[in-house]
């Protein structure tokens, strides 16, 4: 393989050291899907190999298959995993599985850089650390706070307290890489609507036909705690919602009604750059981070349950002081912020500077129709 791009191999060693914290002499399993499968790129499990190789990692690489109804890891390959010093998901199933007990004690690591232009941007580059650290200033700020609203342009208009984090089982049993999002705020205390535009979709969990379906409006979704309790807007988008999630409820002998928890992206690095309706899935694993984007796990008392609910540019207000701003997130107006941003000058500059491509329709909006289809 040719030398790596510099931008390319500083992403590769921000996933590698300051996210795996892998050093000379180590082994990385790395797990990929085929080429075919349309989320990763096939040239990126080659490139991060090339970055360890250059680090005096040896790097093994697997093909795993794609099983829309994901389980825990084979015997055999999760006694593979738990032989290499680390275990990098290039693949769905590692996005499947990110909340699953069994995976504790190995601790892989999930990429949603999924191609090498994003793990060589900002996204990939910026300092997995200084992402830590302002994923727990939120965690900290939503926890201690007296009062949280959530609104956004389109009339989602959600509050509660401060967010009761539970002691244990609430994030993720696999790294993500990079840090995107902070721990899932619980929805219990929270009432409100959510305003959904474009389409319903799946979360990542397991993969459904059909996986997303279109709404011709806004919808509005009103819930009280846990509970969804109606849907307003048109006749035609509420009949939609209902039938999708008494259908997604009855396949997997779930509470379809149940709103587990949301968060919003944290990383103004990431930026996708395709409209969503090309590929809905492949949006879905690598839009979300953007602090354009806060989505609900809602049908299934589990994160992350299986339809997410999205909301474009939110603003999150924490005792009136807008943490975010209509999409956009501002570490500096709370305490601890700017010293974070003084830290990691890397930082300073995406969120002085933020993607703002999260792939929306012509209109500014989430939609399923592919731009070749709205001037029909």
């Amino acid at each position: 393989m040719a030398k790596l791009p510099a931008n390319i191999l500083q992403g590769a060693r921000n996933l590698l050291e300051n996210c795996a914290g892998m050093r000379k002499g180590q082994t990385l399993l790395i797990l990929h899907e085929g080429p075919d499968a349309g989320i990763y790129d096939g040239t990126l499990a080659g490139a991060i190999a090339k970055a360890a190789e250059t680090a005096g990692i040896r790097a093994e690489l697997e093909e795993v298959p794609f099983a829309p109804q994901a389980a825990d890891p084979s015997p055999a390959l999760a006694r593979r995993m738990a032989a290499a010093d680390r275990t990098l998901f290039l693949a769905r199933l590692g996005d499947q599985i990110r909340f699953r007990p069994s995976m504790g004690p190995i601790n892989p690591v999930v990429s949603y850089a999924l191609d090498a232009e994003m793990l060589g941007s900002g996204f990939g580059q910026a300092h997995f650390g200084g992402l830590l650290e302002i994923k727990a200033l939120v965690n900290s700020a939503l926890a201690t706070a007296g009062r949280v609203r959530v609104t956004c342009p389109l009339g989602t208009d959600f509050s509660g307290p401060g967010v009761r984090f539970p002691a244990a089982g609430g994030d993720c049993t696999i790294t993500r890489f990079p840090m995107s999002v902070f721990t899932p705020a619980p929805a219990s205390g929270f009432a409100g609507r959510v305003a959904q535009a474009g389409f319903l979709v799946g979360t990542g969990s397991h993969y459904y036909e059909p996986y997303a379906v279109a709404l011709e409006d806004v919808l509005l979704v009103e819930f009280d705690g846990t509970r969804i309790v109606r849907f307003e807007g048109s006749r035609r988008d509420a009949q939609t919602a209902r039938r999708h999630y008494e259908t997604v409820g009855a396949r997997f002998g779930i509470d379809p009604w149940f709103v587990h928890s949301w968060h919003a992206g944290i990383h103004p690095g990431c930026a996708y750059r395709k409209a969503a309706a090309e590929n809905v899935e492949r949006w879905e694993t690598g839009a979300f981070g953007n602090p354009r984007i806060l989505h609900l796990h809602t049908c299934g008392d589990y994160p992350p349950g299986e339809i997410s609910l999205n909301v474009i540019d939110p603003t999150v207000e924490i005792d009136g002081i807008r943490l975010w701003d209509q999409g956009r997130l501002c570490p500096e107006r709370i305490p601890g912020g700017q010293r974070i941003l003084d830290r990691y000058p890397c930082l300073a500059r995406i969120f002085a500077d933020p993607e703002t491509e999260v792939g929306l329709g012509p209109d500014g909006r989430l939609t399923l129709l592919r731009d070749d289809q709205s001037a029909r």
